[in-house]
């Protein structure tokens, strides 16, 4: 008796076939048409390869345009680009080459490192492989097959690959014409489904899994995309990219630098401290405004906290460790949650007292690898704008929503509109009971359904399987800046377990005691990798309340010297951020020079100006000057300059 299996399709009909009916199969069972344009299925949203046998269960036959798809065509580029290189070079062994963000790459073992002027020419020699249109074919092999047909090859890394297999397990081997490389798959129909919009990109070393202790390899790395119009719009992204690099806008405008002798931590020159603080300085309005108490928790405490935190065995290896002389091991805090639990637990609370919130711009140190820093977006010293808020589980549900409005109106008041707010569910190492999990992820996606219903659509919402902490679920805001990257900032984070693990109660209704739900609570994050996002997504060109220098006096003529100065004064005395420029230069030379700090006004001043006690105003990136009188100018400026938390209108 032949074996069926029951397939379910996207309109809800229901089909059996046979047992070994190939995804293919079921594509021509529909249209022709539809079978030239399959690239893979999906079972119960698993994607497969279009000639695996189908079994019982919902089915998607997906084609180019299928987001899903964009994941496939890297992969085969990626094989590609590995049976390319070896066409052009003999004796070049392949490792691994993954999908990565917006592309893939693959690490070459060669006597003579890639260099970009090879690019090119493996590039071409891609194109004529895709043209080839080669059938992606999958077979299994046993391990020691796989193990002697790499050896006999010379290929010594996928040797080393198959021997990290378990003994016993098949290997999945890929072919595309006669090259073929250890894969899990799945990949496309042919070489042909990849399409040209791709580049290769650059190329780097890197060592052998990753370690120092190994060989070093060349790794290059290539983007691609469905169409020539998404590979464009990629590289012209990357392009503005570049000319938005908050390192170098950084230098430009004076506001840090970093040095081999403090590793990912800043340097901050005094503009850029002075923006810090405009940020520090605008979320404790923000933080007093919702009702926050500030705090401060000790950067240095004993390891037995963060034992007792879980942070000791789930992040040991993140944390800056010391050891004084009578032996006790302290360490840096990378975290403040445990300090404020301390805080809170400092006293008897009573119920009539919760929510208690408590905020800290709080210092932490975190290690990371020396490759892993960039800039303010990855450092091993930041500040984070974090806090937690300890209440009755029947408050939680209008606290979660408290910090959401708090949090969406002030990524608003910094120009980001478009949020995604993503629920991160259990991680697979983890604390705390399956029944508290389950408790707090079910409170979390009713609110998450809550917050897509109430912004009716203009906020998107999503899971992230398996990305929550190890001590509770979290909600992950994600922001899209200027030209369109996405970056992760705050987060909201419901945990049971840590008021648990340090016995932190208050006192109930009933005189009971009873543990609090603590909710972690942070906004821009990391308020350097904030700031350095805030940089990249103006270019620079911060809006005139946040800026560190927001008006620069110049004169034409030493004539208008005293004028200046008397500008210069109005101008502080309005509570504007004001610098005077009396050199002996040419007012074109100023202002070119004061458009590269990103000064976003000049005023002008020359012996017309000083006699009508006016000023000619300049807005940065325009050639326009607007003549006004210094009344006009200063009232002007001054009301521009308000935060946007402090306006009234």
């Amino acid at each position: 008796m032949t074996e069926h299996v029951s397939l379910t399709f996207p309109d809800g009909s229901s089909r059996e076939f046979a047992a070994d009916t190939s995804g293919r199969d079921v594509a021509e069972g529909i249209s022709k048409s539809l079978t030239k344009k399959a690239v893979a299925i999906a079972i119960n949203g698993e994607v497969r390869d279009l000639s695996d046998p189908v079994t019982t269960g919902a089915i998607e036959i997906l084609t180019r345009d299928d987001q899903r798809a964009l994941e496939l065509i890297r992969h085969d580029a990626a094989h590609v680009m590995a049976e390319a290189v070896q066409e052009l070079y003999p004796g070049t062994q392949v490792t691994i080459g993954p999908v990565i963000d917006n592309g893939f790459y693959y690490d070459f073992a060669r006597n003579e490192a890639f260099t970009p002027e090879d690019l090119p020419k493996i590039e071409k020699k891609m194109r004529e492989i895709i043209a080839r249109n080669k059938p992606f074919t999958k077979e299994v092999w046993s391990r020691d097959k796989a193990r002697e047909t790499f050896a006999e090859m010379g290929e010594a890394y996928k040797v080393e690959l198959v021997d990290a297999i378990p003994e016993g397990d098949d290997v999945k081997i890929y072919h595309q014409g006669d090259w073929f490389d250890l894969c899990r798959g799945p990949h496309m129909a042919s070489t042909g489904q990849i399409g040209n919009a791709f580049k290769l990109m650059n190329v780097a070393g890197a060592y052998w899994r990753g370690d120092s202790n190994n060989a070093m390899l060349t790794r290059i790395y290539g983007t691609a995309w469905a169409d020539q119009k998404q590979l464009d719009a990629y590289l012209h992204m990357l392009s503005e990219a570049e000319k938005r690099d908050h390192r170098r806008l950084g230098r430009e405008m004076d506001l840090f630098h970093f040095q081999e002798e403090g590793p990912g931590v800043v340097f901050w020159h005094a503009k850029g401290w002075r923006m810090f603080q405009n940020l520090v300085n605008y979320m404790r309005r923000r933080l007093d405004e919702h009702g926050y108490d500030e705090v401060n928790a000790p950067q240095v405490l004993d390891k037995a906290l963060w034992e007792t935190s879980g942070h000791w065995d789930w992040y040991r290896e993140n944390m800056f460790v010391t050891q004084t002389e009578d032996e006790r091991v302290f360490a840096l805090k990378p975290m403040n949650c445990p300090g404020h639990v301390q805080i809170f637990k400092n006293g008897l609370k009573s119920y009539r007292e919760l929510p208690v919130k408590l905020a800290e711009f709080g210092a932490v140190h975190r290690y990371e690898p020396s490759g892993a820093l960039h800039g303010l977006m990855r450092v091993r010293a930041f500040t984070q704008d974090d806090a937690h808020v300890f209440c009755t589980e029947e408050q939680l549900r209008s606290e979660c929503l408290r910090i959401n409005d708090l949090i969406l109106t002030t990524y608003s008041d910094f120009g980001f509109d478009e949020i995604t707010v993503k629920l991160a569910t259990r991680p697979e190492k983890r604390v705390g009971t399956d029944e508290m999990w389950d408790h707090a992820e079910e409170v979390l996606r009713e609110i998450l359904e809550q917050i897509e219903r109430e912004s009716g659509g203009r906020i998107k919402t999503g899971i992230n399987v398996g990305e929550g902490t190890f001590y509770g679920p979290k909600f992950e805001y994600v922001l899209r800046d200027a030209i369109g990257r996405e970056w992760q900032c705050g987060t909201t984070q419901v945990d049971f377990n840590l008021p648990e693990r340090f016995g932190a109660f208050y006192i109930d209704s009933a005189s009971e005691k009873k543990q609090p739900v603590m909710v972690h609570r942070a906004i821009c994050g990391s308020m350097e990798r904030f700031l350095g996002i805030l940089i990249e997504n103006y270019a620079g060109n911060m809006p005139l309340w946040f800026a560190p220098v927001q008006v620069v006096v110049a004169t034409i003529t030493s004539d208008a010297d005293d004028y200046a100065l008397e500008v210069a004064a109005e101008l502080k005395k309005a509570g504007l951020q004001v610098e005077t420029d009396l050199r002996n230069q040419k007012i074109n030379y100023k202002v070119r020079e004061h458009s590269v700090t990103k000064v976003p006004v000049i005023l002008v001043c020359g012996n017309r100006e000083a006699e009508e006690r006016s000023v000619n105003m300049r807005r940065l990136g325009s050639r326009d000057q607007t003549p006004m009188s210094l009344e006009e100018a200063v009232t002007a400026l001054a009301d521009e300059a308000v935060p946007p938390d402090m306006r009234t209108d």
